[in-house]
């Protein structure tokens, strides 16, 4: 059944003040995690005013519960509950302890290594190592790294967006990477893939591992074309406090929490429209996981009904289109609130180089049927 009149054009205001609002209005821009939560409460409300059958949509109280835990628990190491918010104060406050030493030798290695190598570097094996120490860590390391090169700010940026492109592919290759690859895994672990701990790595690696190195060799590009004699090419030094530290950390749960509520509340959408479209299709629409949790999008999605083309083909998708503005992916969260990045600045380098990848991947899956 298709949704009311009313309903879909509330959706698709909001999904238009979620798409445009940081670009347009600089207060906006300014406060986008409470921006983002507040639209995530209206998408909620609205979708308990849809019902679907078999589907549980609007205000629960598990929703709420998950809104608020999501960001505190991502896992657990020793029956300690480990999450975004935790990783990102923690290792922010460690840093704030130990800056000088790590900032210095973070620049040592760049004089040995010169910034074009530490870049691929950085970019390489940040995605190759994402899926073991999870998206959040590369994260936190990656702008650490960036900060401490003597770059200009716009290379740092364009670093950092590839750099973030790269940790989003490469955190898909197991369970322990990201929510998606945790989701697809527990979605088609019965018959008939039977997916177990390397289920993905299997079907998606021989995507993932070029488009990890070709990143790395865009970075190295990018990098090249930057002037050293630029005024600007230095390296950042550490001026943070700990309330900075704090205040990074709450606006990361608060962002978490604020996409948890936009993706569930987006779900009657989803539901009624997204997965009745063809997978060739299904693979362009799911570039709204620029702004829509990707993990809710692959729960909806993906399902053992689908065959293995239809399942490649959304999560390449999804993992691309996470990396084309700052709320598609957990390291760019990061990565942006860290380094001060704006919604326009992401997007001035991440949407083109997003579908130029996305055309590249549709070729290869559906075109060459690799």
């Amino acid at each position: 059944m298709a949704l009311e009149p009313g309903i879909l054009a509330g959706f698709l205001v909001i999904f238009l003040a979620v798409l445009l609002g940081p670009f347009k209005i600089h207060v906006i821009e300014e406060n986008l995690e409470p921006f983002l939560l507040v639209c995530g409460i209206a998408a909620m409300t609205l979708s308990g005013f849809v019902e679907l059958p078999g589907e549980e949509t609007g205000w629960r109280m598990e929703i709420i519960e998950e809104s608020l835990t999501s960001p505190l628990h991502v896992g657990d190491i020793f029956g300690i509950p480990i999450g975004i918010f935790q990783i990102v104060l923690v290792v922010g406050l460690i840093i704030y302890k130990w800056h000088d030493p790590i900032h210095k030798a973070i620049r040592k290695l760049t004089d040995i290594l010169s910034v074009k190598v530490l870049g691929f570097l950085l970019i390489v094996v940040l995605g190759l190592s994402s899926s073991v120490m999870s998206a959040i860590l590369a994260a936190i390391i990656l702008v650490e790294v960036v900060n401490a090169m003597p770059l200009s700010r716009k290379s740092k940026i364009d670093l950092t967006i590839i750099a973030c492109f790269s940790i989003g592919l490469g955190a898909a290759l197991t369970p322990l990477g990201e929510p998606l690859s945790t989701i697809a895994i527990s979605k088609l672990a019965g018959e008939p893939y039977h997916a177990d701990f390397m289920f993905l790595f299997n079907m998606l690696g021989k995507y993932i591992f070029p488009g990890i190195f070709a990143f790395g060799l865009l970075g190295v590009f990018f990098l090249g074309k930057a002037d050293p004699k630029d005024a600007g090419m230095k390296a950042a030094d550490y001026n943070e406090t700990v309330k900075d530290v704090i205040m990074r950390a709450v606006k990361v749960y608060v962002f978490i929490a604020a996409l948890v509520l936009l993706g569930e509340g987006f779900k009657p959408l989803i539901l009624e429209y997204f997965i009745q479209i063809p997978s060739g299709i299904l693979y362009w629409v799911n570039m709204v996981s620029a702004i829509l949790d990707n993990a809710t999008l692959c729960a909806a999605e993906i399902g053992p009904a689908l065959s293995e083309i239809q399942i490649r083909s959304i999560l390449m998708g999804l993992l691309i289109a996470g990396g084309m503005l700052i709320p598609g992916n957990i390291p760019n969260i990061i990565s942006a609130g860290k380094l001060g990045i704006t919604s326009k600045e992401w997007a001035r380098l991440g949407v083109p180089l997003g579908l130029v990848a996305m055309a590249i991947y549709f070729v290869v899956i559906f075109v060459l049927g690799i």
